[in-house]
């Protein structure tokens, strides 16, 4: 920072207009922020010609080696040179930048990366004879012709060799490839109709890091295929297929069930218009859709596409466009968490696979521990083994009349009466048959059993139903005695008094006194005695952050949550055979009563198959 206060007549700055090879290297500076950035440019290249088989290959996290290869639309000779200067492209012609339907707009990607970088492209469209051109440290060499079937075959070698302290600032080659795969697989996910392969070129013979061949049938199926391949399978049992639409804004996609949640935000991927964005609004909106469902440190997963006309949206908002901004962003976040809630609605008492699966790994033994051989050299042989047990045989008839063998008493109580009737066995949670450590029913289906947490389903239940009763009947608010002053700046007290009326709803009244106060004239009385002023404030941060705010209504249903705590079945007391099987039926009938209120799962299903493979009869 410079503390010298400017003198008189000084120097005065010349203004000056920057060759091309400063500006393309300021341009990588924005577009080109690490190999992965490179690859992104140049596969949505690849996508925006029309390829349908793309071949990524990578050496020493690509900082040596980027070759894409597609078989697009290509180029002629003549479209070469041209696409090697900066603002050409073949994708938007410059009359409307809020029409875009590609991925690619600018045409600043091909001269940045020449400009730090050796690039070549040896192109072919149909009809006419391949050519290739190199561009190296922004010199641009003449077109000369090659040989290619189709396509484009686009190589860079020695990554920002033409600024060397760019280099300082890349990761190792282990961290480069891993982001160069996150974004193979997120372009992956956009397009399920194309096959990508991404490659290590690094060593002596090529390794295969990534594959995904193109997926067939319609959209979900296919979508639902491609999420198999890039994400495993758990992520494609365990989710629910999202279908919504509102006001012209479509939303389509997979998002998992809460008891499928992570440890941090890895499997969240939002594409608007097919474009992979991370966008705070939109993950705002995932959380917000989840917010009743898990705690603070679980993450849901998510795989959703938001489709619009493309004037409603711009992705010119940020240099990499991993940024956008919507019309009506309302509309958009609004979707999002309706959609989600009425998803996770409908999957009733529905909990994740992997739990399951969790389980039966948890009930496998641990490899045994061999303990060394003793030789006892004195054993009796099996002959006089065989001799003392005919001798010792006949006390056991001579046992007086009466006597009974000692049973310790289980530590289960089985449910009366034993034989199930038939229709509860074929209910989805089953027949209640025991309940051990008064705390965990064991039910019977007709594929397996089911283990039941007894408190933590009937801790969900009585929230869902204080819910419904507070939906219905409204947030009971106290009138203050004195209203509360609150004061604001003039900007934050008008966004405030715009968002009032959700606030009035969950029983928080405000109103203007004058300049930036507000006065907090009604609270919720669920909340008892809070601090006006600071709910407000954390309010403004939520609006200013995410542009709506869930916070209030996430501290009214936390007293909830903590009543439903107090006011359901106690772990340790123990229930008779109809109160279980109450308490089975009211899940099923209930939405989200496959967790409990932090997420956890409140009951774990035992398909036959897997018990019996557990004792080896399989």
């Amino acid at each position: 920072m410079n503390t010298q206060a400017p003198q008189i007549g000084a120097h005065r700055p010349v203004i000056r207009q920057l060759d091309d090879a400063a500006a393309n290297r300021i341009a990588a500076g924005e577009v080109v922020e690490r190999p992965a950035s490179a690859v992104k440019e140049l596969v949505e290249n690849a996508l925006d010609a029309g390829a349908r088989r793309i071949e990524i290959a990578v050496a020493d996290g690509g900082k040596t080696l980027i070759r894409i290869t597609d078989d697009g639309c290509g180029m002629t000779a003549e479209d070469l040179p041209l696409a090697m200067s900066r603002h050409a492209t073949s994708k938007i012609d410059g009359s409307d930048l809020l029409n875009i339907h590609t991925f690619g707009f600018r045409g600043e990607a091909l001269p940045s990366l020449g400009a730090v970088g050796r690039l070549s492209i040896t192109s072919r469209a149909e009809g006419f004879e391949a050519a290739t051109i190199t561009v190296a440290g922004g010199a641009i060499g003449p077109v000369r012709p090659a040989a290619l079937n189709r396509g484009t075959v686009v190589e860079l070698r020695d990554l920002f060799y033409a600024t060397p302290a760019r280099l300082k600032f890349l990761r190792t080659d282990r961290a480069e490839m891993g982001a160069i795969t996150d974004v193979v697989k997120r372009l992956a996910m956009a397009e399920p109709y194309v096959s990508f392969r991404l490659i290590d070129a690094s060593g002596a013979q090529d390794r295969e890091i990534f594959r995904a061949d193109a997926e067939q049938g319609e959209l979900f199926g296919a979508l639902s295929g491609r999420l198999g391949r890039v994400l495993g399978r758990a992520f494609s049992e365990n989710a629910l297929a999202i279908d919504a639409e509102r006001e012209g804004i479509r939303l389509k996609g997979f998002a998992a069930l809460p008891t499928y949640s992570r440890g941090a935000a890895v499997e969240q991927f939002l594409f608007v218009n097919g474009r992979p964005v991370r966008d705070k609004m939109l993950i705002g909106a995932l959380r917000a859709a989840y917010m009743d469902f898990l705690s603070r440190e679980r993450h849901p997963a998510a795989v959703l596409f938001l489709t619009c006309d493309p004037e409603r949206v711009d992705v010119n908002v940020h240099p990499a466009k991993a940024e956008v901004r919507f019309r009506e962003s309302g509309v958009a976040r609004g979707l999002i968490v309706s959609a989600l809630r009425h998803a996770l609605a409908e999957a009733g008492h529905r909990a994740s696979s992997t739990v399951a699966t969790a389980t039966l790994g948890a009930m496998r033994p641990e490899p045994a521990f061999e303990a060394p051989r003793i030789y006892q050299m004195d054993r009796p042989s099996l002959g006089a083994r065989i001799a003392s047990y005919s001798a010792q045989a006949p006390a056991f008839d001579e046992a007086p009349r009466g006597f009974e063998m000692p049973v310790i008493a289980p530590s289960a109580r089985v449910a009366e009466p034993a034989p199930p009737a038939p229709e509860l066995t074929q209910a989805p949670l089953g027949a209640a048959r025991a309940q051990v450590h008064e705390n965990y029913i064991i039910a019977q289906t007709e594929r397996g059993i089911v283990i039941v947490d007894q408190h933590a389903a009937h801790e969900r239940l009585v929230y869902e139903r204080l819910k419904r009763q507070m939906a219905e009947n409204g947030v009971p608010a106290q009138a203050l005695l004195i209203p509360e002053i609150v004061e604001l700046s003039d900007a934050e007290a008008a966004r405030l008094l715009d968002f009032a009326e959700p606030l009035a709803r969950l029983g928080l009244v405000i109103e203007p006194f004058g300049g930036g106060a507000l006065a907090v004239r009604e609270t919720p009385a669920i909340l008892g005695e809070i601090n006006a002023g600071a709910l407000l404030r954390d309010v403004l941060d939520e609006l200013a952050d995410l542009g709506d705010s869930q916070l209030l209504q996430a501290k009214i249903e936390a007293v909830l949550s903590r009543m439903a705590c107090h006011g359901s079945v106690r772990s340790g007391r123990q229930m008779r055979v109809e109160e279980m099987n109450a308490l089975l039926r009211e899940m099923e009938a209930t939405p989200h009563s496959g967790q409990c209120n932090h997420g956890r799962p409140t009951y774990v299903e035992l398909k036959l198959s897997d018990i019996e493979r557990l004792f080896g009869r399989t």
